[in-house]
């Protein structure tokens, strides 16, 4: 069984293509829930906006690091706690777990209610890392139980795993796409229902 560093190559740790002091004080407002300001971010790491603006490229893509750093730190420990299962039943308890964690994200709870727009852009739209990221991780995770001869389906692993992200998205955050309340006990009882038929 493949570890998470293995199908996850950049792990847990921040990204290397943001310098470490503009990511940190990002992070921290992020965490802070604070709006990510580009120019009060640009006056806290001593540099102009245009600069900041040079080094990390837009807002979008820096407040998309810093969720996806996030995320990866969700898919991590839902990892080590479905570890000793295999098949569906693995599939079920990482999916399960990372969206129990998401939920219970302050940060990013107040992040979808103060900018639901940009948030969803960020985290369900190919315009963001969020997305892409967790689908190429299902879908390994997906080839990873099939070839091991603990699950077997009929799709192809790259559109399972697509439907499963779109599944989990609707139901994460449809307070935000949607009236309803986020369920994650009625998007795990799809998703095993959806790995049954697949």
């Amino acid at each position: 069984m493949k570890s998470f560093a293995e199908l996850v190559p950049e792990g847990t740790k921040p990204p290397s293509d943001i310098p470490a002091p503009i990511f940190e004080a990002a992070h921290a407002t992020y965490l802070g829930r604070r709006r990510l300001d580009m120019q009060a971010l640009a006056a806290e790491v001593g540099i102009s906006r245009a600069t900041l603006y040079r080094r990390v490229g837009d807002r979008d893509r820096l407040l998309g690091a810093v969720l996806w750093y996030e995320i990866r730190h969700s898919v991590k420990r839902a990892f080590d706690f479905a570890e000793r299962r295999r098949g569906a039943r693995r599939v079920i308890a990482i999916l399960d777990r990372f969206m129990r964690d998401v939920h219970g994200q302050p940060a990013l709870h107040h992040l979808l209610d103060a900018e639901p727009e940009a948030s969803l852009r960020i985290l369900t739209t190919r315009k963001g890392p969020v997305q892409g990221g967790v689908i190429e991780i299902v879908r390994q995770l997906l080839e990873e139980e099939h070839a091991a001869g603990n699950l077997t389906f009929q799709l192809h692993p790259s559109t399972l795993a697509y439907v499963i992200v779109r599944v989990i998205e609707s139901f994460l955050y449809a307070d935000v796409i949607g009236a309803a309340e986020p369920d994650i006990g009625q998007a795990v009882d799809v998703l095993t229902q959806l790995l049954r038929e697949a």
